[in-house]
């Protein structure tokens, strides 16, 4: 499944040619398309102490990728895979977004809203909840996404293990399918290799 999408130029100001966004399912990306996209993370996580390992990149795949891509080139990405999270009885298909990235040379020109705006969309055509972790939580609350305010947790093998680090970290997106939620109960997350949230 890929889609393109842009935006119209007015005729009185034709300048550069709007982003267009693609959404693509993990099996449907090609070899170069993956290089492509792990020069960018490698890009946006220049800073970062770790980078944006292959751990980081088996969490981001499994789903579909919502791709922007201006003047021929990808300048940001971010992907949705299924997880379920479980919070006051309710076991609830999430879309959980993962590797949101914008290439430093195209930063503040409103990509990363783009794509997220995107992902939103995916979200709530297809899943009961949207959820993710940041600790730059005030970009995602202008583009709707709430803090849940809860104690969170993982589910393992031996039972929940609290995972108070990242409470006040996650986020979620309401969808029209949602249940009527209390933010403040606890909720848990399905176990997996890294960073569980």
């Amino acid at each position: 499944m890929r889609r393109g999408r842009a935006t119209a130029r007015s005729p009185e100001d034709p300048g550069p040619d709007p982003p267009a966004i693609r959404l693509v399912p993990s099996d449907a990306l090609r070899p170069d398309e993956v290089v492509v996209l792990r020069e960018l993370f490698d890009e946006a996580w220049s800073d970062d102490a770790e980078g944006f390992t292959d751990r980081d990149w088996s969490h981001a795949v499994g789903g579909v990728h919502v791709i922007a891509e201006a003047d021929g080139r990808v300048v940001a990405h971010a992907s949705v895979v299924q997880r379920e999270l479980h919070t006051a009885g309710h076991r609830l298909r999430t879309g959980y977004v993962e590797a949101v990235a914008t290439r430093p040379s195209h930063q503040r020109e409103g990509l990363g809203s783009l794509v997220i705006g995107e992902v939103g969309e995916l979200i709530d055509r297809t899943y009961r909840l949207g959820a993710l972790a940041t600790g730059v939580g005030g970009f995602y609350e202008r583009l709707g996404w709430v803090v849940w305010e809860g104690p969170t947790s993982v589910r393992s093998a031996t039972g929940l293990v609290r995972t108070a680090e990242e409470d006040g970290n996650v986020f979620v997106r309401l969808t029209p399918t949602s249940p009527e939620l209390d933010l403040s109960a606890p909720i848990s997350c399905d176990w997996r290799p890294g960073d569980v949230w």
